[in-house]
């Protein structure tokens, strides 16, 4: 008899079929978990401490409607495809070599945001609960985050029932402690404690931070059953993450006088507070390990085609980032994964300008019905050409938004290619056929 397969592979390399995919509310809760986290609340102090709340809250307005847009384009045709950011890349104006840059520079990304987060959580640990050093708890931390993401999509929708409402209650016992301290009407109205920013630069703060996560959306939503719980968890998530979450990061930078929240929240509330801090690295930790480990395994198939167990590349990421986490080198590598998201933004509007306007490659995957198109181009030069004069527009160009600029001139530019007949692909790839999961997992 044959030993099941460790974990789930998750269609990593597949389509998700109609039988796998999950209710809205069990989708809904990890998009709210993986915007409403600490992180949001930092970006909140940021913009409070150099702007008046209603400034603040127009910046939060505006971010939020880039993301809503980018992210309900590319959910929607990861929904309808029932395929990963990294594969669906392939037909959506990439190619096989380009989707299998798109998987690697995801994969890096994710990998070092997972290590990042389990130092944070790591530290939390080793204040509140001591016996171990920081090291011994990030390790630890970043292999119970392993665990889960290695039994897939069921078991992290399971952990985000327990940790969203866990980090609501936290965070807002933390808040309430806070802020009944001081005037409401005050904090509304009065101006900013620190240097002045921008409007412009505090809308590409909020834009800028969750782009990544726009960008994977189809990681996600190729689990959504219709286009219409895609549209209402994004619309969900989004609002509510940006505005309320952030809202209240900026009344604490008011109150405080300070940016730094996460010392705030720890030193006001103790333990609850660290618990914060514990509880919101989980529930979004566990989608930088799984996002790294669909990228990698796509990438690893790509260039060596060899079929990896999705299961298996959570678990070596999963420890290496763990080990990277405790040794503490990742607080240097912050840098260069700010660097990689410049690249990001003109992702998304590549794949929405091929699969909504040009169609060049959709006619595959309509045509394909429940399996992989039989073949796929292997490089579309002008798509990588595009994707970098793309990314440097929104890096140099001082005026408007970056991210903005980003994601408009590669839409545009792709528009352009396909225009004067540079949008082709050279060279065809075999698809090989679906491989079923040994062990498929059952719905919640």
């Amino acid at each position: 008899m044959t030993a099941a397969p460790l974990g789930h592979d998750d269609h990593a390399l597949s389509r998700v079929p109609e039988s796998a995919r999950y209710p809205w509310l069990s989708v809904a809760t990890q998009r709210f978990g993986q915007i409403s986290g600490l992180s949001q609340f930092l970006l909140g102090a940021t913009l409070g401490f150099g702007l008046p709340f209603w400034q603040a809250f127009l910046a939060f307005t505006l971010g939020a409607v880039v993301l809503e847009f980018v992210s309900i384009a590319v959910g929607i045709i990861g929904q309808r495809e029932g395929l990963s950011t990294s594969l669906l890349s392939r037909w959506t104006g990439f190619g096989q070599g380009g989707a299998a840059v798109v998987a690697l520079v995801i994969g890096l990304s994710a990998t070092g945001w997972f290590g990042v987060q389990s130092q944070l959580a790591g530290k939390s640990l080793a204040k509140i609960l001591g016996g171990l050093p920081v090291w011994g708890w990030s390790m630890l931390f970043g292999l119970l985050v392993t665990l889960i993401v290695t039994y897939g999509f069921r078991w992290m929708a399971w952990t985000a029932y327990i940790t969203v409402p866990a980090f609501i209650i936290l965070a807002g016992v933390s808040v309430v402690v806070e802020l009944s301290r001081h005037d409401l009407g005050e904090l509304l109205t009065d101006a900013a404690p620190g240097p002045r920013l921008g409007l412009v630069q505090a809308v590409t703060l909020v834009a800028g931070q969750f782009m990544v996560g726009a960008v994977i959306t189809p990681d996600m939503t190729r689990f959504n059953r219709s286009p219409t719980d895609v549209v209402k968890q994004t619309i969900v998530g989004i609002t509510l993450g940006e505005w309320v979450i952030g809202s209240i990061g900026v009344l604490l930078a008011h109150a405080l006088h300070s940016k730094d929240v996460a010392t705030i929240v720890t030193s006001s509330t103790g333990w609850i507070g660290v618990l914060v801090i514990v509880v919101a690295a989980l529930k979004v930790n566990d989608w930088n390990l799984y996002v790294s480990s669909l990228g990698l395994a796509n990438f690893v198939k790509t260039v060596s085609g060899y079929r990896v167990h999705r299961a298996w590349v959570s678990i070596v990421v999963g420890v290496i980032g763990s080990v990277l986490g405790a040794a503490g080198i990742l607080s240097r590598y912050t840098d260069f994964l700010n660097l990689l998201a410049v690249a990001f933004p003109p992702i998304p509007a590549i794949m929405v300008a091929e699969y909504y306007v040009v169609r060049r490659w959709r006619s595959q995957l309509a045509e394909s019905g429940a399996a992989l198109p039989a073949t796929s181009p292997v490089w579309v030069p002008a798509t990588l050409v595009i994707w970098l004069l793309a990314a440097l527009f929104g890096k140099y160009v001082k005026f408007g938004l970056p991210s903005v600029n980003a994601l408009v001139a590669a839409f545009v530019l792709y528009l352009l290619a396909d225009r004067i007949g540079l949008l082709r692909g050279f060279g065809s790839h075999d698809t090989e056929p679906e491989v079923a999961n040994v062990a498929p997992q059952q719905r919640v």
